[in-house]
C-alpha cells in the first residue's frame, strides 16, 4: 500500500499562535505543511506571503509545501524559494509562461508543482509533464477554506493517472477534504491531502490524520 502524504493548511490554524500550529502539525504524524499564498487578485482573498513561509520552516524540518494563488507567480518564486519552500506550486489559469515558471522553480532549488481550478480540464497540463514534481487538483474553488469538495474533480485524478504514466509527479489533492472523503479521493489516485477545517478544528490531531491516510 502506498504511503499518503497529508498536509494540513496553516490558513486554517490561529495566526496569533503558529508554532504551537506546527508542533500540532509535527506531532500528530503529518509529513507536509500547506502554505496557502493569495493575493486578492487571482482569488478573491489575501492570505500571507513569503514571511510566513519563512517562519514556517525557521520553526520546522517537515516539507514547506508552498501554493501561490497568485497572478506572475514566477516574480516570487525566488523569494520563497529563498524563504525555504520544498515544493511550490503556480496556477495554471494565472501565470502567462508557465513552463519558464516551473523551470524557474527547479533552478531555485524546489519541487515544482502545478494547480488547476475545478473548471480547468485536466488536459491544458500535457504540455508541463516533464517539468512538474506534482499536479494539485483543486476540489473546491481557491480562496477561502471550509467548502464544499467538489465530487466531479475525482475524474480528474483518474484521467492524470494516465497522463502521467511512469513519471514520478505527486497528486495532491485540496479542498473539503476531510476523514468522511479521503479513502474515495485516495482511490482516485490521489498521493497528498491536504487539509485545513478537518485538522486544526479536530480535538484529536494523530487520530483525524490516520484518519485522512486511511489507516483506521
Amino acid at each position: 500500500m502506498k504511503e499518503i502524504i497529508v498536509s494540513p493548511s496553516i490558513l486554517s490554524a490561529d495566526f496569533t499562535n503558529i508554532k504551537t500550529a506546527i508542533e500540532e502539525i509535527e506531532n500528530s504524524g503529518a509529513q507536509w505543511i500547506h502554505c496557502d499564498i493569495m493575493d486578492g487578485v487571482f482569488v478573491p482573498n489575501i492570505s500571507f506571503g513569503q514571511k510566513m513561509v519563512g517562519d514556517v520552516r525557521k520553526n520546522t524540518k517537515l516539507v514547506v509545501d508552498a501554493h501561490l494563488m497568485i497572478v506572475n507567480p514566477g516574480r516570487y518564486v525566488e523569494e520563497f524559494a529563498k524563504n525555504g519552500a520544498d515544493y511550490i506550486t503556480i496556477h495554471y489559469e494565472a501565470c502567462d509562461n508557465v513552463s519558464e515558471t516551473l523551470s524557474l522553480i527547479k533552478k531555485c532549488g524546489c519541487k515544482a508543482g502545478l494547480a488547476i481550478k475545478p473548471s480547468t480540464e485536466i488536459d491544458v497540463v500535457a504540455p508541463f509533464l516533464d517539468n512538474m514534481d506534482m499536479m494539485l487538483i483543486m476540489s473546491v474553488e481557491p480562496g477561502f477554506s471550509g467548502q464544499k469538495f467538489k465530487q466531479e474533480t475525482l475524474g480528474k485524478m483518474r484521467r492524470f493517472i494516465n497522463m502521467r504514466g511512469g513519471r514520478n509527479i505527486v497528486i495532491q489533492g485540496d479542498g473539503g477534504i476531510n476523514g468522511d472523503n479521503a479513502s474515495t479521493i485516495i482511490g482516485a489516485g490521489c498521493d497528498c491531502l491536504v487539509a485545513g477545517n478537518a485538522f486544526f478544528k479536530s480535538a484529536d490531531k494523530k487520530q483525524t490524520v490516520a484518519r485522512l491516510k486511511g489507516l483506521i
